[in-house]
């Protein structure tokens, strides 16, 4: 809060019941040090403390040390010289009032005199009256002893208290010292801090801060934050989730999307409420993608030069052994084969087989790289059935929505945005909305994918995401229907929607009467979100590149069973899904809990559900 915004009976209160030297001395009060020491002598318990405003300051910023023993009490007297010496009385007074914590209402503790009247009187603190800022002034010596909501009795005492010291000092009349005493405590408990409209979204930007800045300066609070959330968009996410899946034993669904060409996170929005679950799914929830995951071997491949509608592989179950990974089992969802088919195809068509081999040419540590570029954070281990959804670590829907952008923005990766300006207290702003960008694959392989995922919405597993927009996008379901996804995008938006039950260790495999795969509620949901966000404003085709996609493999044939695996192909039929090494254990997610909100949580290293498995190999069995 900047220092003309806070009313003047807050500042005079607080210097005259916590530190009326506070003009005269150098950041420590020796004469109420002893004062203080006689005074606790005489009552034989502590009842004056001593420190100035200005050792109270550093006690907020600097010391951690929970131990109040001498050696911290020399420490915080010499950094409070060192400060006086740095800062003016208006600046450590002003700091002061923004940092110091003056009680805990709801499970939130109000830091600064902002959040301070906002949290007792339901008032910004330039709307304070006497009484009012005198209640607040005598707060912070002891935030849960005089807590008005909890001791209402030992609150106006001390409010007394703080009007008889500024009227012995000079700051107000005996009669306005009388007149405020004789009001009522008038507390009024405030939703601003409680009630947060977006929470989930909250928690993320307050990760951010403290990435950013530190949990220093997250703490002293004051802070404008202005962010990248599109509110209609907000409320267009949580509509389509709940328009879909609104039962009380329907799975959970998370969203994002991102403006592709700034990075900006319009929307992160899940199912559910955040008081009976703090985990932000659509932001920390780690979860298998199944085939959403294909894209990558498809930008892979074009980057080497693979013509998708030339190269070809022949759609049949797989029983290989490939040098360097071992053996590997694949099979298609429904152990139905197609035979000979190109790229363009085996996408639209989801076909397992077909990827597999495609796979093993590129290069599984290619699918690895190509993944990162487009921006997916999360360690990749260049396992086979990484390129077939199969992660040990899973990915969030916050990775799959900015990998997808990157294809939408014609190969030019953002970072996510979710800050657009920070404003401190003093009225310094720091601007982090300029987007952060990198080319990171040409145009030319963006488009082609786009291309061929534009065919998946239009004929292919995606088709109930079509809008009446021009949009492309790829189905996910893990074998085991723990997951089931849709990523896709506009020129405008690039949208990731994940659903399934939080601790993954229930199956959808009736949910209102079907198997939730890819190309049912998350394809819906996807297409009633973007429905909604494109309305109203004018569609765009997919623009040509200015460096078309080279293809220097043009014509060939895929040759991963002729390129040292060792393979066999059965017509017989059976159950689909991972075989020989697979173990389910290896893979099935820990419940998972709400994080500690106090600093950024690190990636989960607990393994996910799905079809990875047989060591670096793992199952082939994910669906579309």
């Amino acid at each position: 809060m900047r220092w003309g915004d806070m009313p003047r009976s807050i500042r005079q209160g607080v210097i005259a019941i916590e530190d009326e030297n506070f003009y005269k001395h150098k950041g420590v009060d020796f004469n109420a040090i002893v004062r203080a020491g006689v005074r606790n002598v005489e009552e034989g318990k502590t009842v004056e403390g001593g420190s100035t405003v200005t050792q109270q300051l550093v006690r907020a910023l600097y010391i951690k040390d929970p131990e109040r023993n001498f050696t911290r009490k020399i420490r915080e007297a010499k950094l409070a010289s060192e400060l006086e010496d740095r800062h003016s009385k208006t600046w450590i007074l002003r700091e002061y009032l923004n940092s110091v914590p003056f009680g805990t209402v709801g499970g939130r503790t109000a830091i600064g005199v902002q959040a301070a009247a906002q949290t007792f009187f339901s008032k910004d603190a330039k709307d304070l009256t006497l009484a009012e800022s005198a209640l607040l002034a005598g707060l912070p010596q002891a935030p849960s002893q005089y807590n008005p909501f909890r001791n209402p009795s030992a609150a106006v005492a001390r409010r007394a208290n703080v009007l008889k010291a500024m009227a012995k000092n000079g700051y107000i009349t005996r009669a306005q010292a009388e007149r405020a005493n004789d009001s009522k405590l008038g507390i009024k408990r405030g939703t601003r801090y409680t009630d947060r409209r977006e929470p989930y979204f909250f928690d993320y930007v307050q990760e951010k801060l403290i990435e950013d800045y530190g949990v220093g300066v997250y703490r002293r609070g004051g802070l404008k934050v202005h962010t990248t959330i599109d509110p209609k968009l907000q409320k267009a996410g949580r509509a389509a989730i709940n328009g879909q899946l609104g039962l009380p034993d329907d799975p959970s669904s998370a969203i994002v999307s991102i403006d592709p060409k700034t990075g900006y996170i319009r929307a992160m929005a899940s199912s559910g409420t955040y008081k009976d679950r703090s985990f932000n799914l659509a932001a920390q929830g780690h979860r298998q993608p199944g085939s959403a995951f294909k894209t990558m071997v498809l930008t892979a491949a074009i980057r080497q030069g693979y013509n998708p509608n030339s190269t070809t592989y022949t759609s049949k179950k797989l029983d290989l052994n490939v040098p360097g990974y071992g053996p590997w089992k694949v099979s298609t969802y429904s152990n139905t084969y197609g035979g000979r088919m190109n790229l363009v195809k085996a996408t639209t068509t989801s076909d397992n087989t077909v990827y597999a081999q495609l796979i093993i040419d590129v290069g599984p540590e290619e699918v690895k790289k190509t993944a990162k570029l487009l921006g997916i954070k999360t360690k990749l281990d260049g396992f086979l059935a990484e390129g077939l959804g199969g992660l040990r670590l899973g990915v969030t829907p916050l990775e799959m929505a900015n990998a997808y952008a990157t294809l939408a923005s014609g190969g030019i990766r953002s970072e996510p945005t979710a800050i657009k300006r920070v404003e401190f207290p003093g009225g310094k702003k720091d601007v982090l909305s300029k987007p952060k960008r990198k080319r990171v694959i040409s145009d030319g392989v963006a488009y082609e994918v786009t291309r061929i995922l534009e065919q998946n919405v239009q004929s292919g597993t995606g088709t109930k995401a079509r809008i009446n927009c021009p949009a492309a996008g790829k189905t996910g379901t893990t074998d085991s229907f723990n997951d089931a996804w849709f990523a896709g995008y506009t020129t405008g938006l690039s949208t990731a929607v994940w659903v399934g039950y939080p601790n993954a260790l229930r199956e959808m495999r009736s949910v209102h009467g079907i198997e939730v795969a890819g190309g049912t509620f998350p394809t819906q949901i996807w297409g009633a979100f973007m429905g909604t966000a494109t309305s109203g404003t004018p569609c765009s085709s997919f623009p040509q590149p200015t460096t078309p996609a080279s293809f220097g493999r043009s014509g060939s044939s895929g040759s991963a069973l002729n390129s040292g695996s060792s393979s066999s192909s059965s017509g017989s039929t059976g159950a689909p899904g991972p075989q020989g090494g697979y173990s389910p254990q290896l893979y099935e997610s820990a419940p998972q809990q709400s994080p500690q909100q106090v600093a950024p949580p690190a990636i989960q290293e607990t393994p996910s559900d799905g079809g990875g498995g047989g060591g670096n190999n793992g199952g082939g069995g994910f669906q579309r």
